[in-house]
């Protein structure tokens, strides 16, 4: 066979050849997408967009429970660590599902996260999603739960609260009518009737003031506020109290500072500090109101000289209804509502309130508030 006839043969042969490979080529390319479709299943379409848009908890797991997507909240709560749920109680409630086809619904107490000790508590839906996979949706309510403890226990401390000086009403209306003949008793009884429905008074406005600290628009409509003027009224209205108990409030310098804010609201603030600190005062002491202003940042100081609180309970003196000395506060008529009204006023002023003390030194309880600078009270007055 001469060469001219075996080129042509080699070209066909060639290109023969090539079409094999290019074939084979192909298929295994094609072989490998559908293994790879087993090996990483995707979510029907459309469910990949809304876990990604959910604010809750999703998660949607194979036949094998491996979990194929999970939502920016399942991450956040800790419900997935790699590509598995992290709880055994999910995994549980999956599993019930596959077993029997039904949804179902659940209230759960979970760890947060696979090393954490906080607890988090979630209202979860498990259910079919197509034939293969299943869908796992979880709500957070914790922070419902925690403003129902919160309410069961301010419920509970208003009850007790209130048991006491109401029982001594009770208890003295039946003094009153047995001593009806003896007018000495009947004035003694009469003053101390007097005292416990003050106290019920103080204690009702009191509730009723923290109620309204805590709502949206406790200071909806801040005005320009001299602090020299909230320390003269506050000042003012513990002066009895005090001379009573031969305690002198001592006043440093006028500052001539200002605030955004509601001067009822900071008097009442500045107000239970100096009461709380005449109150944990032995007689013939001082208690001196000093204001400061430093960097934009005006600081109201308390000082006394009494009890002190222990290191231990520091953190606790802001709490509803705590009391450092509980016998000496019932004494004096205290409700434990006052440095917790304190606490909340302050903060709605955009400022915090902290604490110093020494047990058998004294305390020195010290409200930080932002000052008014020249250009903001501008502004603010054009406004008003």
């Amino acid at each position: 066979m001469d060469s001219a006839t075996l080129v042509p043969l080699a070209l066909a042969f060639g290109a023969l050849v090539g079409a094999a490979v290019t074939t084979v080529i192909v298929l295994a390319h094609r072989r490998g997408q559908r293994a790879a479709a087993v090996a990483t299943p995707s979510v029907p379409d459309g469910v990949d967009q809304v876990l990604d848009a959910l604010e809750s908890a999703g998660v949607v797991l194979d036949p094998s429970n491996v979990v194929v997507k999970a939502s920016p909240g399942a991450v956040a709560f800790g419900l997935v660590l790699g590509r598995a749920l992290v709880h055994a109680e999910l995994l549980d409630m999956v599993d019930r599902v596959r077993r029997d086809g039904e949804a179902i619904e659940q209230e759960v107490d979970l760890a947060r996260g696979p090393f954490g000790d906080a607890h988090m508590y979630l209202f979860v839906r498990v259910a079919r999603l197509g034939a293969r996979y299943v869908l796992l949706v979880a709500e957070d309510r914790t922070e419902s739960y925690r403003l129902d403890s919160v309410r069961r226990d301010f419920v509970a401390n208003i009850s007790h609260e209130l048991k006491t000086p109401i029982g001594a009403v009770g208890l003295l209306a039946e003094a009153l009518s047995s001593a009806s003949d003896d007018p000495e008793q009947v004035r003694k009884f009469a003053k101390r009737l007097t005292k416990e429905a003050e106290r019920l008074a103080r204690i009702t406005q009191e509730i009723i003031e923290l109620s309204r600290l805590q709502a949206a628009d406790a200071l909806s409509k801040p005005d320009l506020v001299d602090i020299d003027d909230v320390v003269s009224l506050a000042i003012d209205q513990n002066h009895v109290v005090a001379e009573a108990e031969n305690i002198q409030l001592v006043r440093g310098g006028d500052k001539h500072v200002r605030v955004f804010g509601d001067e009822a609201l900071l008097v009442v603030a500045l107000h239970n500090l100096i009461a709380n600190a005449i109150q944990y005062s032995p007689q013939n002491s001082r208690v001196g109101i000093g204001v400061n202003c430093t960097d934009g940042v005006v600081e109201i100081a308390v000082t006394d000289q009494g009890i002190g609180i222990p290191e231990e309970e520091r953190e606790r003196v802001f709490e509803r209804f705590f009391r450092v000395d509980p016998a000496r506060s019932r004494h004096t008529g205290g409700s434990g509502l006052g440095l917790s009204i304190v606490k909340h006023v302050v903060q709605n002023h955009g400022g915090d309130v902290r604490v110093w003390s020494q047990p058998g030194r004294g305390s020195t309880f010290t409200i930080r508030l932002p000052e008014a600078t020249g250009a903001s009270a501008l502004t603010l007055g054009a406004e008003l």
